[in-house]
């Protein structure tokens, strides 16, 4: 968590700036089956080496905030791969202890390898000690759900996930995936969420007038009736 209400701020305006959060002309369906007029996509960043490695700046801050330190800072394959193995890398580097065989470079395998050892062909390193699952954007959080169960069967010590964006959404069973971590015993933490960003670019970049219209109604099936008024407000949506 950040412990710096600045560096928060800082954050917010950061993920803004870089264009993650913004609007579909046509709708599209989500994964979860919801028809959704905003996109939330941290591709652009991860894909440049100077917003990538800015985002794990920001990454560290909130890491180093946490109630427990990790060991290893583990990356949902393959959309948090690169965040996390450079993330691991700068805080190993940054540990007191830093030396030979004091700390791992782990990343899992975005397909299952068929063969060889079993640690082999799920992961490109295994991860050793307190672990930290990174997911980029979690929806649904299946794709969590999946490494984390892959984790669990290779006996990893997970401590935590955290994402850097959660677009807040319930799932077909009627869960959040805040829930079903809670039930397994996994603290969960976001960087951002969808809640506070989409009050934000809409007062930053709102969208075109004629589609205001229909992300409003969504807003306000999704948070509740006052969310139409909060949203142009630039007021934090409740979760409902």
């Amino acid at each position: 968590m950040f412990r710096d209400p600045a560096h928060k701020e800082q954050w917010l305006s950061f993920v803004c700036q870089r264009g993650v959060l913004g609007f579909f002309a046509q709708p599209v369906t989500l994964r979860s089956g919801r028809v959704s007029h905003w996109y939330v996509n941290w591709r652009d960043v991860a894909e440049d080496v100077w917003a990538l490695d800015q985002c794990v700046t920001f990454l560290l801050e909130f890491v180093a905030g946490l109630p427990e330190a990790p060991d290893t800072i583990f990356g949902v394959a393959e959309g948090a791969s690169k965040l996390a193995l450079l993330a691991q890398y700068r805080y190993a580097k940054q540990s007191s202890d830093f030396g030979p065989q004091t700390h791992c470079l782990a990343m899992g395998r975005g397909k299952l390898k068929t063969h060889g050892a079993s640690k082999d062909r799920y992961f490109l390193g295994v991860p050793r000690g307190k672990t930290l699952l990174i997911e980029d954007v979690t929806t649904t959080g299946d794709s969590l759900l999946g490494a984390l169960e892959t984790l669990r069967e290779a006996e990893v010590d997970v401590i935590g996930a955290l994402c850097l964006t959660d677009r807040c959404e319930q799932r077909a069973d009627g869960q959040r995936l805040s829930d079903i971590l809670g039930a397994l015993g996994i603290p969960f933490w976001s960087m951002s969420d969808i809640r506070t960003l989409l009050p934000l670019v809409w007062k930053q970049s709102p969208p075109p007038v004629e589609l205001q219209p229909a992300i409003l109604a969504e807003a306000t099936e999704l948070f509740g009736a006052d969310a139409s008024s909060l949203l142009q407000k630039g007021g934090v949506l409740p979760c409902e």
